[in-house]
């Protein structure tokens, strides 16, 4: 690209102290969210007692799913046999399925927010169920985190695509004729990621991505030369 267009790439733009950079204490995007929620988030997750045990299920703050969709994603996460911490949105809420707070007693936790960066870094989180919008597929993949695709509109399916033909980092749970996740496909596709030889080989492909994306910041990556490049080319241009 550079060689066609003046163009420096940098990235991934997750704070460092995420990338393996902690004595930076960059923990934040520049503004901090924090809601009463915030801290049984991590209290619950410091709980799980097995590392990369738990799914992370989060939509993002704009994907309006049906509710029958719903149904469907809480009866699959209730028979995965995993742990989870599910995401809903206060508008949301009304479309969960009777009796799934009985059932979801002891395996998950539903919030209406948490610090997704905080949550996917954990230790305890194995899997994101995600609808692969850019910041959340950039998120997972730096840190390290394998991923359910249940993409939903404009660029998400070919994050999704991505996610599991290009990097190996997840699988896409498939959709019915009516364009609805079954619970037995979401079922299926959680411990394919979490269990097994494909879980196995995707953990594996989800840690060579966090490897790379820390060198891409670090003294002499990428992004460190481009952003070096880009501020000795701007200075020329000022100073000619």
């Amino acid at each position: 690209m550079a060689s066609v267009l003046p163009v420096k790439t940098v990235g991934p733009t997750i704070p460092a102290a995420y990338l393996g950079f902690p004595e930076k204490e960059d923990k934040s995007y520049g503004f901090d969210l924090r809601t009463p929620q915030t801290g049984s988030c991590a209290k619950w997750l410091d709980a799980q007692e097995e590392t990369a045990s738990v799914v992370y299920v989060s939509f993002g703050s704009m994907a309006d799913l049906g509710k029958e969709q719903m149904e469907e994603l809480a009866w699959g996460l209730a028979a995965s046999g995993k742990k989870f911490l599910w995401v809903v949105r206060a508008s949301e809420e009304g479309k969960l399925p009777g009796g799934f707070a009985a059932e979801a007693a002891g395996k998950g936790l539903v919030v209406q927010w948490c610090p997704q960066l905080e949550v996917l870094a954990h230790p305890a989180v194995g899997c994101f169920v995600t609808h692969c919008g850019w910041n959340s597929t950039l998120e997972a993949l730096s840190l390290g985190v394998p991923m359910v695709a249940v993409p939903q509109w404009t660029d998400q399916p070919t994050n999704a695509k991505y996610v599991e033909d290009v990097w190996g980092t997840g699988v896409r749970a498939g959709v019915d004729g009516d364009g609805v996740v079954r619970r037995d496909e979401l079922r299926s596709r959680i411990r394919e990621v979490m269990e097994g030889k494909t879980g196995a080989e995707i953990r594996k492909n989800a840690q060579k991505w966090r490897k790379l994306a820390a060198e891409a910041v670090g003294d002499g990556g990428t992004t460190d030369t481009n952003v070096r490049e880009f501020v000795r080319a701007f200075a020329g241009q000022t100073s000619g």
